[in-house]
């Protein structure tokens, strides 16, 4: 079983809208999303080129960021896609920390009445450190709710937010006080890969997302991804998730590089859903 670990369907109900923060991120990925064909494809297209990859489950997240960037995909959204596709999704919520008490009640209605699976938080855009006091609540009730919870680690390319938002050895201090929290770093880490690495290893509970990377890059000497090879392929094999993040990348493409690398099948076949299946509780 194939899983995409995140990608984002071409229906305007999940689209962030202005999403104007992220400007500079259309720059730095515009190769990889002309080759996507991001903003051509229709629905249709889209579904026949999941088919076509062989994918068997997409994930698909809900995002809030109203109080810094006046953005929204709702959980309601998220959760009407996922009920008129049976099969072909699984839907996190999305809940803005900086709304407090608010936020955890829409995230237990998420999961309670919409029957979403998990938690997307993107720290750089609601300008929250992974371990900021007000990131706790919402901790606590994943672990309560017993969901998983995506967090955004590494560099972002927003030049109206802070890279120091993405540093990993926040997410240690986190799990050091949520151990039964389940939790993936995604995307990787870049350029903080080692240090996303020593925490993994030290949290038994943390996953890693390749998600919105080149695959191939773990193969290319002095590209900064070579460890997540290393480790995603022994004492860390069972915890490397991949996504392709569509319409950053091209589905097919993402795959083909997983697989072209020079680890063995049975570990690109844990990446490419295994691993997965464990994280989502499936």
């Amino acid at each position: 079983m194939i899983i995409d670990y995140g990608a984002t369907p071409p229906i305007k109900t999940l689209s962030l809208g202005d999403g104007s923060h992220l400007a500079n991120y259309r720059r730095v990925y515009a190769s990889s999303e002309k080759a996507s064909a991001r903003g051509e494809t229709t629905l249709d297209q889209w579904f026949a080129n999941v088919d076509a990859a062989g994918i068997d489950l997409t994930v698909i997240k809900a995002r809030d960021v109203e109080t810094t960037f006046g953005g929204r995909v709702t959980n309601e959204a998220v959760a009407e896609v996922v009920a008129a596709y049976p099969g072909r999704f699984l839907g996190f919520a999305g809940v803005d920390p900086n709304k407090g008490m608010t936020a955890v009640r829409e995230l237990e209605y998420a999961v309670r009445e919409l029957g979403l699976k998990g938690l997307n938080l993107q720290c750089f855009e609601n300008q929250l450190a992974i371990d900021d006091r007000r990131m706790y609540p919402l901790y606590a009730k994943c672990v309560e709710l017993d969901i998983p919870v995506n967090i955004h680690v590494g560099i972002n390319f927003s030049l109206k937010s802070s890279p120091d938002f993405g540093r990993p050895e926040m997410l240690d201090r986190v799990l050091c006080d949520f151990p039964e929290l389940r939790a993936i770093a995604s995307p990787p880490g870049w350029p903080w890969v080692q240090e996303l690495l020593a925490v993994a290893w030290r949290q038994p509970n943390l996953w890693i997302g390749l998600v919105a990377m080149r695959p191939r890059l773990m193969a290319v000497e002095n590209s900064g991804y070579g460890p997540l090879m290393q480790y995603g392929r022994t004492v860390l094999k069972d915890r490397m998730i991949v996504g392709t993040a569509w319409p950053m990348q091209p589905m097919d493409r993402v795959l083909d590089e997983v697989r072209a690398l020079p680890i063995e099948h049975d570990i690109a076949a844990r990446w490419l859903g295994g691993n997965a299946r464990t994280f989502l509780g499936l």
